[in-house]
């Protein structure tokens, strides 16, 4: 009997299982969105939604099981100043999974997106830091093209000079 044992098998082993949901744990958490099957990103999402609480405590402690889990400083280190502080204030939700319509080919497995709530595109105050930097890398070669216009010109009147004084000298001799 089953009595009080929580998620899911997947036809697994339990260290093959705990590989699995780290690898895609780590996944989720680089790119903030990643495309699986429906029963792994239910039990990704419980993996996911706490971690993003740990990175809401933000103390050792806290960064040390989330090491536990992830196995990366880098990624670490990403959760707990960039992904957890846009989640402050709020009690959950930090995950959701979208159905997508059609099933994987070959299996016909029903297949999902699940992805963080609060993305960091999401974020205005980085739009706008981002525009100005566009901005000024387009104004820059804008900057280094011209004077290669004004060289050309430059080389075609010192072109037109000598046909100018030729011409001029022509007429001295008539």
């Amino acid at each position: 009997m089953r009595h009080r044992k929580s998620g899911r098998k997947l036809n697994r082993t339990n260290t093959h299982r705990a590989a699995m949901f780290k690898n895609m744990a780590r996944a989720l958490l680089t790119y903030e969105q990643i495309r699986t099957t429906e029963p792994k990103a239910k039990e990704l999402r419980s993996i996911v939604d706490k971690l993003v609480t740990l990175s809401l405590r933000n103390d050792l402690h806290a960064r040390r099981q989330a090491y536990k889990v992830l196995g990366s400083h880098q990624l670490v280190q990403r959760l707990f100043d960039e992904i957890g502080p846009r989640f402050e204030g709020g009690t959950g939700g930090y995950t959701r999974i979208i159905k997508l319509s059609q099933p994987r080919k070959g299996d016909c497995a029903p297949m999902v997106i699940i992805e963080l709530t609060k993305k960091a595109a999401e974020a205005p105050a980085e739009k706008e830091e981002a525009k100005p930097a566009k901005e000024e890398k387009k104004a820059a070669p804008k900057k280094k093209a011209a004077p290669k216009k004004d060289a050309v010109k430059k080389e075609e009147k010192v072109e037109e000079k000598p046909a100018e004084e030729a011409a001029s000298e022509e007429a001295e001799e008539k």
